[in-house]
């Protein structure tokens, strides 16, 4: 599997197979690179719609000028708890994740911010640690987190020494499933209210009641299903040994 950076070439048949509605996956296989390098790209870009070769070319140009130029200082920055890691790997992981919340519609700093919580091992970090690790001015973490906070995302706790930190709270992850299915009931709701409108025994009204029973077993299954799963949120994987045992 070649590594490096994406040649223009390539960048080139990432526009195509984005012109062509291809996956990620598929136009990472075409180039035999991983999906989260094909999918970063096209992230950091503009996106699957906006998507330009030569300007994506262009603009990763600028950006490794702009790390050179900046060097000096970046390497001042206080080391992030990852000793033992492979700083490039996790640097990859990071851009990855990141890429991937903003596909789902997150804005890049608030999901730059989230990442770095995630995958930081104390699961929290104060504005000013958030700020060296990202490399980026307080005022855009103080932006991110009062977004990220008004959606649930985060929480804010105070350590020993008083300074308000910032968490990440598991439980997002069932609140999301929860209001998805949620979602799922009142667009079923919403369809069976055509059938009354529109008639009962008329093609658009059984296609709507379809539509409604679809979206309530979803909806009911993803709400068992999360209900159910909740707990794994908060237990420690099985090691090799507990699943043999």
């Amino acid at each position: 599997m070649p590594g490096g950076r994406l040649t223009q070439q390539e960048r080139q048949q990432i526009a195509l197979g984005l012109a062509d509605g291809l996956a990620y996956a598929e136009i990472a296989r075409r180039l035999d690179r991983p999906t989260s390098t094909v999918t970063r790209e096209v992230m950091r870009n503009g996106g699957p719609t906006a998507y330009r070769a030569e300007l994506a070319h262009h603009a990763t140009e600028r950006r490794a000028h702009r790390r050179r130029q900046t060097a000096p200082r970046r390497a001042e920055a206080p080391p992030r708890a990852d000793d033992g890691r492979d700083p490039e790997a996790v640097r990859e992981y990071e851009e990855a994740f990141t890429a991937l919340l903003m596909q789902q519609g997150l804005p890049k700093m608030m999901s730059r911010v989230l990442t770095c919580l995630f995958i930081t091992d104390a699961g929290s970090l104060t504005a000013s640690e958030l700020a060296q690790r990202l490399q980026v001015s307080p005022a855009s973490v103080s932006k991110a987190i009062t977004f990220l906070e008004n959606q649930g995302l985060i929480s804010r706790e105070r350590d020993e020494r008083r300074r308000e930190r910032y968490a990440v709270n598991d439980d997002i992850w069932f609140q999301s499933m929860a209001a998805a299915a949620q979602s799922n009931f009142r667009l079923a709701e919403t369809a069976r209210q055509g059938v009354g409108v529109l008639g009962p025994d008329t093609p658009a009204a059984v296609r709507l009641e379809n539509i409604a029973r679809f979206l309530d077993f979803v909806g009911e299954s993803i709400a068992r299903a999360a209900e159910q799963a909740r707990d794994v949120l908060y237990t420690k994987p099985e090691t090799a040994a507990d699943s043999t045992t």
